[in-house]
C-alpha cells in the first residue's frame, strides 16, 4: 500500500483539513490547523507531502521522525501543527488498512467511556449562569470559562473581583458534584495570578489553566508551590521538550493540543512522559471533529487521561458546527456527560466528504483578535 494523493481543504469556521489517499482505495483524514493561521499550514502540509506521496503509511513512527526533523531547521506552531494533521491521517488509514479503531493499535482501551466538558462564554455572572445552565441540559457534568477579558497588567480592585464574582456564579449552577476550571489564556501577568488564585481557592475550581504566556513557562513553578488549585497548560507547547520544565514545574494537568503538538504519536509520548510526574492530561480542543476524535482515540488507551474539551456550540463556530463534517453523528454523542468508546475503524467517525469539499469552496480567513489596552499598548487576547 502506497500514499496516492494528499489534499487539504479550508473549511468554516477556521479549521483545516487534510485527506490521504492511498493506490487501495483506503483514505486517512486528520486536522492539521493554526488557529488564524490555516493557510499557512496549508502551504507547510503541502510541502511535507513531497517526503510521504509513494511511501507505505503505515510506516507511521518513521514519517513522524522524518517530517519533524528531516529540515535543518524544526519545531514550531506551524510545522508541528501540518506534522500533527498528517500523523492523524496516517493512524486512521492505519486503524481502517486493519479494521479497528486507532486505539486498539495503542495498546487497547483502558476505559469505556470519556468524560467531556463544555466552554461557557459571557463577562456578567448573570450570562455564565445561563450558558452553564444550558451545558447541562445537554447532559455535561463540567465546563470551562474565561477568568476574565482583558486584564490590566496589574488588575484593579474591580477587575479582580469580576473575575471572582464570575467564578463564584458558575460555582453556585454546579454546586458541589460538577466541575468549572477556570481559563485565564496567557491574558494574566504572573502579579495578576498570585492576586487572583488565592481568592478562587474556596470556590474549588478543577483546574486553573493556562496562567502565563508559554513563553513564561519558567514561571511556572512559582504558582504551583503558592495555590492549591491544580495548574494546567500546555495548548501553545508542541513536543515533549517543551512539557518537560513545566512538568517539573509541578503543573497537574498538561493539555497538548491534538492537531498542535505533533498528532498522536507526539501526544502519546507526551501522556508517558507526563505520568512519570503523576499529571494528568486533558488534551486541548476547541477544534473540529477530526480533532475531537483523534483526542478520544488517544484518550481511550491512556491510563492518566483527565477530560476532554469539545467544542461543539463554541462561540468561535460561526457558519459551520463541529458534526456538520460528519456523517454519522451518534458517536460523538453525549451520554451522561461522556461520549462512549469509539469502536469504529481508524479515527472513528465518517467524514461527510462531499460536504467538506462544498465548505472549501468558500473557505474562511479566519483571525484571532488584536485587543489593546486604553492607553493603547497590545493586550493579551
Amino acid at each position: 500500500m502506497r500514499i496516492s494523493r494528499i489534499e487539504t481543504f479550508l473549511v468554516p469556521p477556521r479549521w483545516l483539513f487534510v485527506r490521504v489517499e492511498t493506490d487501495r482505495g483506503i483514505v486517512g483524514w486528520g486536522e492539521p490547523v493554526v488557529e488564524g493561521r490555516s493557510e499557512t499550514v496549508r502551504t507547510a502540509v503541502e510541502q511535507l507531502s513531497e517526503l510521504l506521496i509513494g511511501a507505505d503509511p503505515l510506516r507511521i513512527e518513521d514519517h513522524w521522525q522524518v517530517m519533524t526533523k528531516g529540515s535543518f531547521y524544526r519545531g514550531g506552531a506551524i510545522l508541528a501543527s501540518a506534522v500533527a494533521g498528517l500523523d492523524q491521517a496516517l493512524w486512521d488509514i492505519a486503524g481502517k488498512s486493519l479494521g479497528v479503531p486507532v486505539h486498539q493499535l495503542l495498546g487497547g482501551h483502558v476505559r469505556d467511556r470519556i468524560r467531556m466538558y463544555g466552554w461557557v462564554g459571557g463577562d456578567e455572572p448573570a450570562e455564565v449562569a445561563d450558558s452553564i445552565s444550558a451545558q447541562l441540559e445537554v447532559g455535561l457534568t463540567a465546563v470551562k470559562m474565561n477568568a476574565s477579558g482583558r486584564m490590566s497588567p496589574l488588575g484593579s480592585v474591580a477587575e479582580i473581583d469580576a473575575v471572582v464574582e464570575r467564578v463564584a456564579a458558575a460555582r453556585e449552577v454546579l454546586g458541589p458534584h460538577r466541575d468549572v476550571a477556570v481559563d485565564f489564556h496567557g491574558r494574566f501577568t504572573l502579579a495578576n495570578t498570585r492576586r487572583v488564585a488565592p481568592l478562587l481557592e474556596p470556590l474549588h475550581p478543577f483546574f486553573l489553566e493556562e496562567p502565563t504566556v508559554p513563553e513564561n513557562s519558567h514561571l511556572i513553578g512559582g504558582l504551583t508551590s503558592s495555590t492549591s488549585i491544580p495548574i494546567a497548560t500546555g495548548e501553545r507547547l508542541y513536543n515533549r521538550q517543551e512539557f518537560l520544565p513545566v512538568l517539573q514545574a509541578g503543573i497537574a494537568v498538561a493539555q497538548p493540543d491534538l492537531s498542535h503538538a505533533g498528532g498522536i504519536t507526539e501526544v502519546r509520548k507526551i501522556a508517558s512522559l507526563a505520568e512519570v510526574y503523576d499529571v494528568q492530561l486533558a488534551p486541548h480542543c476547541p477544534l473540529g471533529p477530526l480533532a475531537l476524535a483523534a483526542c478520544l482515540q488517544v484518550g481511550f488507551a491512556t491510563t492518566n487521561f483527565l477530560i476532554q474539551e469539545q467544542s461543539i456550540g463554541i462561540h468561535y463556530n460561526q457558519g459551520a458546527e463541529v458534526l456538520d463534517y460528519v456523517l454519522d453523528k451518534t458517536p460523538l454523542k453525549f451520554v451522561d456527560g461522556h461520549v462512549e468508546r469509539l469502536t469504529g475503524p481508524g479515527l472513528g467517525i465518517e467524514i461527510d466528504e462531499a460536504a467538506v469539499r462544498r465548505a472549501d469552496k468558500s473557505g474562511h480567513a479566519w483571525r484571532s483578535p488584536v485587543w489593546r489596552h486604553d492607553d493603547g499598548s497590545y493586550a493579551e487576547w
